[in-house]
């Protein structure tokens, strides 16, 4: 099997590359170049051939796409650039998903594409938490990744490729366990359902050879051994990490509306692929191992870096401002 991957080096793409090479298949891949993604694809010269190019170039990608069988697309600007950068990331997104499914259909023989979509695409479901693919899109007002992504999926519904779209659930990843901003976006009553990224490339890799999938557009999520409400895994983090629990206030965190996440139906998307391997406590356990040393330093300044994570939350500076 010929396979491109684009995206290869950003979070869920370097766990993607990783399932493909194990399956010995003809392997290029297409990444922007920058002096991390020159460094990465250095490990993996030898199993990979190397388009380096941009989403936004046609005639980088008819380079890219010519001769291979499937197309995984994983390359996406995501939160928060793409929402302080609308523009580009409407350029890149879906600009680049048009490049990517023209240059396609030209080929004399047409890959299919296995297309990457998001959990965002649902909008606000504190009420109803449980997803289903057939559910209405509703996207919140401010969320234009969202409105990006379901742009992408009616653009590849209306091509004439093959494709299977894949939308993801909460993605983990030990590689990234920096504290964000972004975590005070989520109201803390919300349900969410984490999937590790090694499991969401097995799932990818899995895909390339399945004849069910195609027409398809599946839930990948951890299933039900993954979910747990924002509160607990926030507390349940951020105890592991040696700052504590149970010291934000309510009064960080955007209250009520207008976010996303829920747990989603995996049913048909693990009969077909057979990915669920690590649970939520599977992930907190590797974290522990992970985060053990720094823990230690951590816990000597916890006032401190208590007060540090929570002058990141412009709800709680708002709240004071107002208070006063």
């Amino acid at each position: 099997m010929k396979v491109l991957l684009t995206g290869a080096f950003g979070n869920v793409g370097l766990s993607t590359l990783k399932e493909l090479i194990k399956r010995n298949y003809n392997i290029r891949v297409f990444d922007i170049k920058t002096k991390r993604n020159k460094k990465l694809a250095n490990r993996f010269r030898k199993d990979i051939e190397i388009f380096w190019g941009d989403l936004r170039n046609f005639k980088n990608l008819e380079k890219a796409v010519s001769d291979r069988d499937v197309v995984i697309h994983v390359a996406a600007i995501i939160p928060p650039l793409a929402d302080k950068k609308p523009n580009f990331a409407e350029s890149v997104n879906v600009g680049g998903t048009t490049n990517i499914i023209e240059a396609m259909e030209n080929q004399p023989k047409k890959p299919k594409l296995i297309f990457t979509s998001s959990v965002a695409i649902y909008g606000d479901r504190l009420e109803n938490p449980l997803i289903c693919p057939e559910d209405p899109l509703n996207p919140n007002s401010d969320d234009e990744y969202a409105k990006q992504k379901i742009k992408c999926e009616e653009l590849i519904k209306t091509s004439n490729l093959d494709w299977a779209i894949f939308r993801l659930t909460y993605i983990v990843s030990l590689n990234k366990l920096q504290m964000d901003p972004l975590m005070f976006e989520m109201p803390l009553d919300t349900s969410i359902e984490i999937c590790d990224t090694k499991d969401v490339g097995l799932a990818l890799a899995n895909a390339v050879e399945n004849k069910e999938i195609w027409g398809e557009i599946l839930h990948i999520a951890g299933g039900e051994r993954c979910r747990i409400s924002y509160r607990e895994y926030l507390n349940e983090m951020l105890d592991i990490f040696g700052i504590g629990h149970d010291f934000l206030p309510e009064e960080a965190f955007r209250q009520g509306r207008g976010f996303h996440c829920g747990y989603m139906t995996t049913d048909k998307s693990q009969a077909f692929l057979n990915y669920q391997r690590y649970t939520l406590d599977d992930y907190f356990t590797a974290v522990r191992k992970k985060v053990a040393v720094s823990r230690f330093f951590t816990m000597m300044f916890k006032p401190i870096a208590q007060k540090y994570l929570l002058n990141k939350s412009h709800y709680y500076k708002g709240y004071l401002r107002n208070k006063n």
